[in-house]
This record gives C-alpha cells, sequence and structure tokens, in this order.
C-alpha cells in the first residue's frame, strides 16, 4: 500500500540514521527496506515515489508510519524560515528532504536516551541491540522493543551483563516500574514534559529534550547539551571552535520556532560534511 508523504521527501536522507550507526534490531534496515513491528506486526517499508510503499497494506499502518518517518516536519516552514540564514538556507538545500525519523513509543524513547548518555552512538546502538535480543520479541525481521512490563520484570544485573553501567541499569529499570504515565506527556507543554522526566532518576535534561525532539517531534526542542550538536554548532557557526552548552542554548534562540529541524539539519551536515 503506498502512503503519501508531503513534498519534499528524500528517503535516501531521511532513512540515513538507520544506517549510520549500527544495526537496530527494532529499525532494521535489511537490503533498502526498512522493518518495524507496530502493535505487534511487523511493517516492511520500502521507497516509492513521492512516499513509501508498506506491507501489509493495512490503511490504519499508514499514519504511524507516516510520524515514524518524518512525515509531520513542516519542512516548507523551515525552508522559508531558513532564508534569513546562510548557512541554514545552503544546508536545507543541499539536504532537501530530509525528514527526521521519530522514536514512536515514549519508553523506547527514552532508553534509547538512556542507553545513549556519555558514550558514542555506534557503542549505544550495539547495546539497545543486545537489549533487544534479549527482552524484545522476534518477527519475521525485526524484533519488537521489549516492553516496559518485560523491563520492570528484569533485574539491573542483567543488563549490565548487556554493556549497560551499572547506574544505567538501575536507570532502566526504574524508568520501567515508575508510576508515571508516559503516554500522557505528549498533552503536556514543552517545559512540562521536561519537569516530569526530570524529577525521574537517570533523566536529565539532554534525555527530556531529545524526548521532545526525537518522539514528541516539538518545533521548537533545542539539545543543547548534546555533544554533536554542539560540535555542529562550533563547526558552522564558530569557524570550528568549542562551545558549551550554554552557548549553544544562547545561540538556538536565533532558530525559533524551527530549533528541532536546524538541529538535526544541522547533525546530519555535520556527518556529511565530514
Amino acid at each position: 500500500m503506498f502512503v503519501e508523504f508531503p513534498d519534499p521527501y528524500s528517503w535516501e536522507l531521511s532513512t540515513e540514521r538507520f544506517r549510520a550507526f549500527g544495526p537496530d534490531p527494532a529499525n532494521l534496515w535489511l537490503e533498502g527496506r526498512i522493518y518495524r513491528v507496530f502493535d505487534g506486526r511487523e511493517v516492511e517499508i520500502v521507497a516509492a515515489s513521492r512516499g513509501v510503499e508498506i506491507e501489509p497494506g493495512d490503511p490504519a499502518l499508514a499514519e504511524p508510519v507516516r510520524r515514524f518517518l518524518g512525515g509531520s516536519f513542516d519542512l516548507d516552514g523551515f525552508a522559508s524560515f531558513a532564508t534569513a540564514d546562510p548557512v541554514l538556507a545552503g544546508m536545507v538545500e543541499t539536504l532537501r528532504g530530509l525528514r527526521p525519523p521519530l522514536a514512536p513509543d515514549p519508553f523506547e524513547a527514552l532508553v534509547g536516551s538512556i542507553t545513549a548518555q556519555q558514550v558514542s552512538l555506534q557503542a549505544a546502538f550495539a547495546i539497545r541491540a543486545r537489549l533487544v535480543r534479549r527482552f524484545g520479541v522476534p518477527h519475521a525481521n525485526a524484533w519488537a522493543f521489549p516492553t516496559r512490563e518485560r523491563l520492570a520484570e528484569a533485574a539491573p544485573e542483567e543488563l549490565r551483563e548487556l554493556g549497560f553501567s551499572g547506574r544505567k541499569a538501575e536507570y532502566v529499570v526504574s524508568l520501567a516500574r515508575a508510576p508515571l504515565d508516559l503516554e500522557s506527556l505528549g498533552a503536556l507543554p514543552d517545559e512540562e514534559v521536561k519537569l516530569a522526566l526530570t524529577a525521574l532518576p537517570g533523566l536529565g535534561e539532554w534525555t527530556a529534550d531529545w524526548f521532545l525532539a526525537r518522539h514528541l517531534a516539538r518545533p521548537d526542542a533545542w539539545p543543547a547539551g548534546d555533544l554533536a550538536v554542539r560540535k555542529a554548532v562550533g563547526a558552522f557557526y564558530f569557524d570550528g571552535c568549542d562551545v558549551s552548552a550554554d552557548q549553544v542554548r544562547a545561540f538556538g534562540e536565533r532558530f525559533s520556532p524551527f530549533r528541532n529541524l536546524t538541529a538535526h539539519y544541522l547533525l546530519v551536515g555535520h556527518r556529511v560534511r565530514r
């Protein structure tokens, strides 16, 4: 079944993240296709003109797939906004059609962020892959990400065996057992989401910012404390100099109300540039 995306849409650029850091069994890139489990069903996603083709061809899957692959982002508005910034304008042209993919499930998004704290994304993806294969559910190709209930039953020692540090293992299990309704966070404004998340053990501003950006797709999310974002801002705007999180936070004001897309374009642009 064909799922149309707003123009512009680049399959190659928008799926770059699934190839950049190593295999992800829950978002499996295999022979030019993506396999992911939605509500217990594995879906095959393949490129098509102006969108994607999905199998099974259930209309109920169209919107979840479209959102997963960044279909909700306002690229036209972003392109118009970027014309005032020569660096950003050039990047929008070079990366035309890049739609950042999202983490559809809030628990999965947060566990992914905990996994990536203070390690390279290559290392984080490897640890995440082991977690998925240990506690997830296998399908024909992809694995369903472990449920909150399954990880609530796990012992931190089991996660340490997969490569998690002691503290990260405790954070994941604590998150799984926490009473916070993660699904309800989408109804809250950005600052209230951040307050709710940072009240939990191991979830700081960095994790909350990426939750806003990569799960809720909030247009003005700006992960100023992210090292890769700081490096990209330094490379494109500060002649390659190191910049602090506070500097990036202040500098990011110029990108409002499109800070989320700006962060993603800077990150991909920096990877491509290298």
